[in-house]
């Protein structure tokens, strides 16, 4: 079969074997699959977590059509419309655990769906279960532009979100926050953003802040965050290491909480996407969460795709087509 792997020059495309579904794992023929910030690194043989390494399949999310199932496997069936989150992704089939896949409703393409399964689980982690998110709470979202940020946005609403704000240092892309569900949009590279988050919270700051972000933020993120709130460091795009000042950390009294997935197991993943599948997924079958498709092309154009990553100039997600 076809896909992508990891060279030491970038992504290209190669003949591999096919896979076969072990226990208690699905194979898909993989109709759609979505570029992540992490494909960029990988493709160049970077290890992620378990995942990736030079010459293995790239990819991390992909929707498609069970083709067969392995042993140990209840509740799946091929022909069942199926996404997940899982290495592997940018290739004709893949396999992945039962466990972590999501039903594709069919009022979504294949192209809509490859868009939200990282986004799905990760961000219902952060704000519901990591974050303690509750109706008639605030919340504030650095980097909310950013996929998983549109996805934050989304799911706050539907738990009944008293006040939404997201930052963007981008204007155009801070107006169009306000679809996502975002009640304010803010610079986050504007001198006054922090006065600006107290202005609309009472001078409390948020509930909870989710950090897309991180680097020179986090200080001026507590500053944002009210006496007693949690933030949850997602990403750090903004840079891995910044000052941190413990003595308004402390005053404040926030619960600082770093997540990924790439040190939990296959049951701790597990339990993400059941919780996800549960809270979520009548709103992504009615499409009231939604990712903007900023792209898609085919696998001979994979290229184009990792490079137009690589600029950042892309709203939404972009997309592999494979089928």
């Amino acid at each position: 079969m076809r896909a992508i792997v990891a060279t030491a020059s970038g992504p290209a495309i190669a003949d591999v074997t096919k896979p076969r579904p072990g226990p208690g794992e699905v194979l898909v023929r993989v109709h759609a699959a979505a570029l992540n910030r992490v494909d960029l690194r990988m493709s160049q043989g970077m290890v992620h977590g378990s995942a990736g390494g030079l010459g293995q399949v790239c990819g991390m999310e992909f929707a498609g059509e069970i083709e067969d199932v392995g042993p140990e496997v209840a509740g799946w069936s091929p022909g069942q419309r199926v996404m997940a989150a899982a290495p592997g992704a940018f290739a004709e089939f893949t396999t992945a655990s039962a466990h972590t896949l999501f039903p594709v409703p069919e009022s979504l393409s294949y192209q809509e769906a490859a868009t939200l399964p990282v986004g799905l689980q990760t961000m219902h982690d952060a704000l519901i279960t990591q974050g303690e998110f509750g109706e008639g709470q605030t919340l504030l979202i650095q980097g909310a532009s950013s996929g998983m940020g549109l996805m934050g946005m989304q799911i706050a609403r539907e738990c009944g979100a008293k006040l939404v704000i997201g930052t963007s240092t981008d204007a155009a892309r801070r107006q169009r926050l306000a679809e996502f569900g975002a009640d304010c949009a803010l610079d986050s590279a504007s001198a006054d953003w922090v006065s600006e988050v107290l202005a609309v919270t009472g001078g409390e700051g948020v509930d909870l802040l989710l950090d897309l972000v991180a680097g020179p933020l986090v200080t001026p993120g507590m500053q944002a965050t009210r006496v007693g709130g949690r933030m949850i460091n997602i990403g750090r795009v903004g840079g891995e290491q910044g000052v941190i000042d413990f003595d308004l950390h402390s005053m404040r009294r926030i619960t600082y909480i770093g997540t990924t997935f790439r040190t939990r197991n296959r049951e701790q993943i597990s339990r993400v996407v059941a919780a996800a599948n549960r809270d979520l997924s009548a709103a992504v079958a009615h499409r009231r969460i939604t990712m903007p498709v900023a792209g898609a092309f085919g696998l001979e154009e994979a290229t184009r795709a990792f490079i137009r990553m690589d600029r950042n100039e892309h709203f939404g997600k972009l997309v592999l087509e494979l089928a």
